[in-house]
């Protein structure tokens, strides 16, 4: 009898340092989706411009009907 109640506060204290690993592992991975989220709103910020810029810069350029009257 007393060694099964051993077993089971064996099994009890695993089952609680795992369940501390999940939550410190969780809390890093959430931190981690901020991270890359924020990270991901910047690139797509920076591709836009991106896009904008090339889309007015093609803007300017004659266009090829105009190069043969020339």
């Amino acid at each position: 009898m007393v060694s099964d109640f051993s077993s089971l506060l064996d099994k009890v204290s695993q089952l609680a340092e795992l369940m501390i690993a999940l939550r410190r592992e969780n809390a890093e991975l959430r931190h981690e989706v901020t991270t890359l989220t924020d990270e991901n709103a910047q690139l797509s910020s920076r591709m836009k411009e991106a896009h904008d810029r090339v889309s007015a810069l093609i803007d300017t350029m004659p266009s090829p009907s105009d190069q043969e009257t020339a």
